[in-house]
């Protein structure tokens, strides 16, 4: 099962977030109205006004002259996306961006740690929600396409779950224009309103023949796939781009290094918990430390091979921990992750005439680790050795 989450107006809405005195107010991010540019995004205020994204700034201003326009600030939307994408990746690890503010991701494998899918959109939605103020708009369903336009249904802070029933699917997308589908634009979407096909009902009732000739053969099979909801596409990973964590935030700040070491570990084990899962290695650890007033430390420190036992990753959050934890500072918030993941770790040692009774110290240490899982998977609390 996919969910495809988008957040609502992004950078207006971090902008009225940073602005309390702009909320409820149409914001306009892109060019000033007094010059060249266009809108890049704007507040759902302004949108009830006719501003929409890539309209002219000089047209935006005279459908809304009252709008608060605004330079975009880059940097800043991307450090909130950087925020947005760490919760997902407390789900799973199968996370595929399309843009700053957007993304899809596979739950397929994680309902035995999180619950149903629908279970698992809204716990997300509640924890961007806590962690940034702002909110998103989810689709599941079980492919990408059907999630994608799932997530249009109810924007905004919306949650939308395709019809699990094949014919009420179907009748569900059948309503949908066809420019909706994926994969056509305006043109395509032109040629077949000329030949009386608007909505998906009439795609999915067109002759494949006529299709066909109308716009070939490969593009025909494309589009009668997408009229009946058929999409195979798995989550693209990016491999310099995965990456998967966990935080912690104290209800009152810590000053306890023991406390923090212990909170540390577990954060460390159920990240490997989450990599073993899916099949993945990490080949960069990542300490993330919040003190007061918001003011954030990140860490990080490559792993000789790529890793997935508790161990490596427990030993790899201890050291970054000694190395950058400030003395007699609260902490806020503790967190660590692995970056720049991998299915495809480098190679075990070759095997000697002793294989076979002493396997290689990673091969032993990720068996030991998958043992604990299969425990803790039983309701038993179990951590890995100290040494």
């Amino acid at each position: 099962m996919f969910l495809h989450i988008d957040m609502d107006a992004f950078f207006a809405a971090v902008e009225q977030r940073d602005h309390p005195d702009w909320r409820g107010k149409p914001v306009i991010v892109g060019a000033p109205p007094d010059r060249r540019g266009v809108v890049s995004t704007c507040s759902y205020e302004a949108r009830r006004f006719g501003v929409r994204s890539a309209m002219p700034s000089r047209q935006a201003f005279q459908l809304c002259p009252q709008g608060i326009f605004v330079r975009g600030r880059m940097a800043r939307y991307k450090e909130v996306s950087a925020q947005v994408f760490a919760i997902f990746g407390r789900y799973t690890p199968l996370v595929e961006p399309l843009s700053i503010d957007e993304a899809f991701l596979d739950v397929s494998g994680v309902r035995r740690l999180f619950g149903e899918p629908e279970a698992i959109a809204r716990r997300i939605k509640a924890d961007v929600l806590a962690e940034t103020g702002l909110t998103c708009s989810v689709g599941v369903a079980p492919n990408k396409l059907l999630a994608k336009l799932a997530s249009e249904e109810r924007k905004p802070d919306g949650l939308f779950v395709v019809p699990a029933d094949p014919q009420a699917r179907l009748a569900w997308l059948a309503a949908k224009p066809v420019r909706a589908l994926w994969g056509v634009g305006p043109k395509l979407a032109d040629t077949l309103l000329q030949k009386g096909i608007a909505a998906v009902r009439d795609l999915q009732a067109a002759s494949p023949e006529a299709l066909r000739a109308l716009v070939g053969p490969t593009l025909a099979a494309h589009l009668m796939d997408v009229a009946f909801g058929r999409d195979a596409r798995p989550i693209a990973l990016g491999r310099e781009e995965k990456s998967l964590s966990r935080e912690h935030t104290y209800p009152e700040d810590v000053d306890d290094p023991a406390q923090l070491r212990r909170d540390l570990r577990a954060l460390a084990e159920d990240v490997g918990r989450r990599l073993r899962a899916h099949g993945l290695w990490g080949r960069t650890a990542r300490l993330k430390l919040r003190y007061a007033g918001f003011r954030t430390v990140t860490r990080q420190a490559p792993f000789p091979a790529p890793v997935c036992d508790d161990f490596a990753l427990r030993d790899a959050a201890w050291a970054l921990l000694a190395r950058h934890l400030e003395p007699g500072t609260p902490v806020r918030l503790i967190g660590f992750g692995v970056d720049n993941l991998t299915d495809d770790p480098s190679p075990l040692p070759p095997d000697d005439l002793f294989a076979h009774a002493a396997p290689p110290p990673r091969e032993r240490l990720e068996r030991l680790s998958r043992t604990l899982d299969a425990l803790r998977a039983k309701g038993r609390t179990v951590a890995p050795p100290e040494a």
